[in-house]
């Protein structure tokens, strides 16, 4: 069963009121647009069989909802976390690459440098949480402090830093929206029936366990580099070559002209970091580029696509056509989870907190628990939070959301494993 869960309730009468005065002075800018308020509610069917309704307040009362100073940025803190970070990798490495060696027993020297390159690359991730904080204009006041931060942390991750920023930004404009939408866009019914090269449900049987487990290995291990050169769970671009469709082409159609230069500028960061760790090779020795930066690389790629495929794809959540999205209904289709210590204190709760991250982008995220309370006030039911283990939601999701379908425009997650409600075949029948 599903471990998420709702909270609070919306009240009415208090969102009219907000809705008729202003009263800070501060400017709160972020990822918002205007609600367009529908006389009769919209529901539909999850996978579990429950009712959805969808969201019936404006981005205004959400707004108006966060305490004044969560808004604020201070670089000098952002930098703090930022040299935190680096200072407990550098520790870290260096006691590793000093006492390691020294372990006579080869299985269990083995097991300390896996254990050593897991641990840098949760702290690899959260230095790229960072950078992320760096392309919201979340870091600082200061756009070229941003800039520059996030284009280092980045292009040290292979990351093209401008590049994912503007595809990104995209994302949060249009999330949840089938066809504008950029990261995780599930396939429709139709989309799905194609991909499997069938015209009906009732021609595929279920996915074995073990096609479920080798696709996720194939997603947690080389989606986010996927994601980079070919934009993959992104928007399809049928009459553009595949190969175009990168992160690391000045023209793709990810991008706007005016992003050209910007795009060039990321790719010149990954060129600088690959002369690094060419320099690094030469000096040090393969092994030790191997353990202390690349092993560390494939774990945070790993996390990137766990935390945002988590972030997005759940039994419970909706996706909308065009003719039912908006700003407010989109950014609701996401939900926090919980992932302990490494959530809190090294991934910055981007896991934690990414609902209000939606609403508002350019809060700072050790100001984002504070605003996300706030905000559950207005979402009420709206609003969604699982406590259940990761890895279990990892699987359940990868099982449950293959496809979504629906026929009022909100579309729920679907699939032929046997989990949940049937889903409804092309001829309007369920599939027994």
């Amino acid at each position: 069963m599903s471990a998420v869960t709702v909270t609070g309730s919306t009240d009415t009468t208090s969102t009219t009121r907000r809705d008729s005065t202003t009263t800070s002075q501060t400017k709160r800018s972020g990822n918002v647009a205007t609600l367009r308020n529908d006389q009769k509610p919209l529901t539909a069917i999850d996978t579990f069989g429950n009712i959805f309704t969808v969201p019936d307040y404006s981005i205004k009362d959400i707004l108006s909802a966060i305490p004044k100073h969560c808004y604020e940025r201070r670089w000098y803190e952002g930098l703090y976390y930022v040299f935190r970070d680096i200072a407990c990798m550098l520790a870290i490495g260096y006691v590793a690459n000093t006492y390691i060696p020294l372990v006579p027993n080869t299985a269990l020297r083995g097991l300390l440098w896996f254990g050593y390159a897991t641990v840098q690359g949760l702290f690899g991730t959260g230095l790229w949480v960072l950078s992320h904080e760096c392309g919201h204009r979340a870091f600082s006041d200061y756009e070229w402090l941003d800039s520059f931060v996030g284009w280092v942390l980045h292009s040290y991750l292979l990351v093209p830093f401008f590049s994912w920023k503007f595809s990104h930004g995209k994302h949060h404009k249009a999330t949840g929206h089938l066809t504008r939408d950029m990261v995780f866009v599930p396939r429709t019914k139709e989309q799905f029936l194609a991909k499997r090269g069938v015209s009906s449900l009732k021609e595929l049987s279920e996915d074995a366990p073990i096609v479920s487990l080798y696709s996720l290995l194939l997603q947690q291990l080389g989606g986010w580099i996927m994601y980079l050169f070919t934009d993959v769970t992104g928007q399809e671009y049928p009459d553009v070559p595949q190969y175009k469709v990168n992160h690391f082409n000045p023209s793709a159609p990810i991008f706007d002209k005016k992003d050209y230069w910007y795009v060039l500028l990321s790719d010149i960061g990954i060129l600088i970091q690959f002369g690094v760790l060419y320099v690094w090779y030469q000096h040090f020795g393969g092994w030790n580029v191997f353990i202390n930066w690349f092993l560390p690389y494939i774990w945070v790629n790993h996390w990137l696509v766990f935390i945002t495929f988590l972030q997005h794809s759940d039994p419970t959540m909706p996706h909308y056509e065009a003719d039912q999205w908006n700003f407010a209904r989109g950014a609701a289709a996401t939900i926090d989870r919980e992932f302990g210590f490494v959530g809190q204190h090294i991934f910055h709760d981007i896991i934690e907190t990414h609902v209000l991250h939606h609403y508002c982008s350019r809060i700072p995220f050790y100001n984002a628990r504070e605003a996300s309370e706030a905000i559950k006030k207005v979402m009420g039911k709206h609003y969604k939070h699982s406590d259940e283990n990761m890895w279990v939601s990892l699987w359940k999701s990868a099982r449950c959301c293959q496809f979504v379908d629906g026929d009022n425009g909100v579309k729920m997650f679907r699939n032929i494993n046997g989990f949940g409600v049937k889903p409804i075949d092309v001829d309007g029948k369920p599939v027994n």
